[in-house]
């Protein structure tokens, strides 16, 4: 069976995370057989693996980290919320149902084993079992139906590294309220801590270790600092949303939809030189872009109702009448067509016109479609017609069924397609980029050839090669192998 480490912080986007694809990586370098694991994750940014089943993103990430496939073992439980008080619940990649949060909880045993399972099965296959929690280990009204922070601990036999955020303020003390509010059996567990996020001389920062560690009685295995690095993230907390990469050639405008899911989809865009890409959250911000996208959702209709409510649809329309081009991804593409029916209720119910501006109608069904998709691109016109036969590497997950003639569509330059991930190709990408200069008149060599998998990977080095310098690796090493 594995050895295990499982890293925990006191709060949402503590940077768990990221330092569990670091650790991921650092072990996958020396050597060892490694995997990530995290019991439940609640994201609308989900991924499909290669044998159609659905799981969280951040665990994909840290499988790049490993040089893994992606398994949804790694993340046996996804929550996809579809309300303040509900989510879709995924159970080892496939649909369960939709719950309440009691309902869910009332259900805990069943989904306790197969959380085990998932572990269990993993942990006979790999040397090394990094295990990343979820929010804070210390809500003291959740304990009793924990199975992803100290509930998972205990089944996995794991040690545990606690991270506190410096960079928000006051990680002494939420590094030491959380070992306050563990029990004599959690503290135990807890074999370090780690501050993360740290700017600045860590010098000044000594003396308040050595305090903490006297008052926790834990040592300090880190200090981590701030690192700028780009790596997929978990929908709920990301800063894509906030702005855009410095000065751009070409502009592009992704629609912030209330329910927007896989945002990770125009990751590849932006990282073109030249090239911004805005996620615009009203009418007012659309401003006259080179190109829109109008991307997937969790609830097709109801955000589809939200466009119209909010003057984006008739924004975009207007957009569209002076020539800009758009591209509608998954629930954006159903949005785009006739019509859009939901027969079984599965997301909003009724039926409701689309925006119209292409020739197929929407259907939801009540399974949904999950599959991974490559192979060549079909023939294509307008302004994006150099796509014709590109190759295309990708997965679709959606509800709805549509009536259309190929992997992607079009009306002039209104395009759709259900393919996830059919930017990352860099000849898609670098076609689409080369195509909206050509139209403002810009020279379109200007425009280089980015391979996203190299660049990610040379993101994971980075964090690796930080990581080493900022954690005290002897001490990991001997917790890994539970000689502390």
């Amino acid at each position: 069976m594995a050895k295990t480490i499982m890293i925990q912080g006191t709060c949402s986007n503590a940077g768990k995370s990221l330092l569990a694809a670091g650790i991921c990586r650092i072990l996958k370098e020396d050597g060892y057989r490694v995997a990530p694991f995290k019991a439940q994750n609640m994201a609308l940014n989900s991924f499909i693996t290669k044998d159609g089943l659905e799981m969280g993103r951040a665990q994909v990430m840290q499988a790049e980290a490993c040089r893994i496939e992606p398994d949804c073992r790694m993340n046996p439980i996804l929550l996809k919320p579809t309300s303040d008080e509900g989510s879709q619940v995924i159970i080892c990649g496939e649909v369960y149902g939709n719950l309440s949060a009691r309902d869910y909880y009332r259900k805990k045993d069943i989904f306790r084993e197969s959380v085990k399972e998932a572990f269990d099965s993993l942990a006979k296959e790999y040397d090394v079992i990094v295990i990343e929690g979820a929010g804070s280990p210390a809500e003291i009204n959740l304990k009793e139906n924990d199975l992803v922070n100290m509930g998972m601990a205990e089944m996995a036999d794991a040690p545990v590294l606690l991270a506190g955020d410096i960079d928000r303020g006051g990680v002494f003390a939420s590094l030491a309220g959380t070992m306050l509010l563990f029990d004599e059996k959690e503290r135990k567990r807890v074999k370090g801590v780690i501050i993360n996020k740290f700017r600045g001389d860590v010098k000044i920062l000594e003396p308040g270790l050595r305090m903490l560690e006297d008052i926790i009685k834990v040592p300090v295995a880190g200090v981590v600092p701030y690192m700028q690095l780009d790596v997929d993230d978990e929908d709920s907390l990301t800063d894509r949303f906030s702005g855009r990469r410095g000065e751009a050639l070409i502009d592009i405008a992704v629609i912030r939809l209330p329910r927007i899911s896989n945002f990770t989809d125009f990751n590849a865009l932006e990282y073109i030189e030249g090239v911004g890409v805005r996620y615009v959250g009203s009418a007012a911000e659309l401003g006259d872009p080179d190109l829109v996208i109008l991307p997937g959702t969790k609830n097709t209709m109801a955000d589809l109702l939200w466009l119209r409510q909010s003057g984006m649809e008739a924004a975009m329309l207007k957009l569209h009448g002076r020539g800009t081009p758009i591209f509608g991804v998954c629930g954006g593409y159903q949005m785009l067509g006739q019509s859009l029916s939901d027969p079984h209720g599965v997301e909003h119910g009724g039926t409701m016109s689309g925006i119209g501006l292409l020739p197929h109608s929407t259907v939801f069904a009540e399974e949904k479609v999950r599959t991974a998709a490559d192979g060549v691109l079909s023939n294509v016109t307008g302004i994006f017609s150099g796509l014709s036969g590109k190759e295309y590497r990708g997965y679709e997950i959606h509800m709805g069924v549509s009536e259309s003639g190929g992997n992607i569509i079009n009306e002039g330059d209104v395009y759709g397609t259900y393919i996830h991930g059919i930017f990352d190709k860099e000849e898609i990408a670098g076609e689409i980029v080369q195509s909206l200069m050509k139209k403002r008149g810009l020279d379109p060599s200007d425009v280089k050839a980015f391979d996203i998998e190299e660049y990610k990977q040379s993101q994971y080095d980075l964090l690796s090669r930080g990581l080493r310098e900022a954690l005290d690796m002897d001490l990991l090493y001997r917790i890994i192998n539970g000689e502390e």
